[in-house]
């Protein structure tokens, strides 16, 4: 994908290692970022010099249809991460996720359509699928809304998609499964755990543990959704990003305090637990479409894999610098 490239949500988690990634390749970025008074470019305020001084930054909001059109002037490409991903959070504010969720990709679809985008990918979650009722999960398992959240992601999935069908706007969706690494927010359950244990804590306070997940390093989602971007045969299509490991929360938990050289004891508090018809209990990924359409692969793959990445993620954590963005033990939702 040629010209210029604008990142919706690149001052989170994985749309900050996205513009790095997309400035490492030589790629031109335009960073959409969430206004806010304190001019804070979220993760984009740390990322090396030669990031910052490459990429050109936008404030706006996705929720405002002509802040997204302004904003995608010029621009031949958009990666669509902008949205509200808390699952406890979405409990409590059900409204917002339907505005930002929802409405904000109707926001960009709709400015793709009139401003002749060439590629719109945009991403959706395995959290659409629910519990899985057969694994591996191809992108043809059914879509289940177990939270106010995944439900806002599947009306998300089916506003982008239906503007292909419609309108002929060239969107892919990239549906990665549970993405982890440096600069994760601690209302995800392995920053939850690295920051307690690095912070001295030898008494995790966590949800439940018998859930399973496909765990992926952040880079290996970056380069499946730059995959996506690239590929002339996603548009129309879903793919999954995923490992095809599965892990429980518990057994990651032991690894990580492993990785840590240290031993823990694991509390379940009620107020980290969903309710019960709520809680996806396993994901596991079939990510084959993506490596027969688009040759992509992870490279941090089963066992040895997650281990190496949660070295690489340990260590960010460990440092005291990093450390400090996050209050430690405090229940994020």
């Amino acid at each position: 994908m040629n010209g210029k490239i604008l990142v919706t949500g690149a001052d989170g988690f994985i749309g900050s290692h996205l513009v790095e990634e997309l400035v490492s390749q030589g790629r031109e970025v335009r960073a959409f970022v969430l206004y806010n008074s304190f001019d804070s470019w979220g993760w984009l305020d740390q990322a090396p010099k030669e990031v910052k001084a490459a990429i050109e930054v936008v404030s706006g909001d996705v929720r405002d249809p002509i802040c997204v059109k302004n904003a995608m002037k010029g621009c031949n490409a958009v990666m669509h991460l902008a949205a509200l991903i808390a699952i406890p959070y979405s409990y409590v504010a059900p409204h917002s996720y339907v505005d930002v969720n929802v409405a904000g990709t109707l926001n960009v679809v709709q400015a793709a359509r009139e401003l002749g985008i060439d590629k719109v990918m945009h991403t959706s979650t395995s959290e659409v699928y629910g519990t899985a009722q057969f694994v591996p999960i191809s992108e043809e398992h059914p879509l289940v809304g177990q939270s106010p959240y995944s439900a806002s992601k599947i009306g998300a999935d089916q506003i982008a998609m239906s503007y292909w069908r419609s309108f002929e706007v060239p969107v892919a969706i990239a549906r990665p499964f549970n993405t982890y690494g440096p600069r994760q927010s601690a209302r995800a359950v392995i920053p939850t755990v690295i920051t307690q244990i690095a912070g001295g804590h030898r008494t995790i306070e966590l949800g439940a543990l018998s859930p399973t997940r496909d765990f992926n390093f952040v880079k290996d989602t970056v380069n499946g959704m730059i995959a996506i971007l690239d590929g002339e045969a996603s548009i129309g299509k879903t793919i999954n990003i995923g490992s095809g490991y599965e892990i429980s929360i518990g057994d990651m938990v032991k690894l990580v305090a492993d990785i840590m050289n240290v031993e823990v004891e694991i509390v379940s508090r009620n107020e980290r637990i969903r309710p019960e018809a709520s809680e996806v209990e396993r994901l596991l990924a079939d990510a084959t479409v993506a490596k027969s359409l688009l040759s992509w692969e992870p490279k941090e793959v089963g066992y040895q894999g997650l281990k190496q990445g949660l070295i690489e993620t340990v260590n960010w954590f460990s440092a005291v610098e990093n450390l400090s963005h996050y209050r430690i033990g405090q229940y994020t939702i």
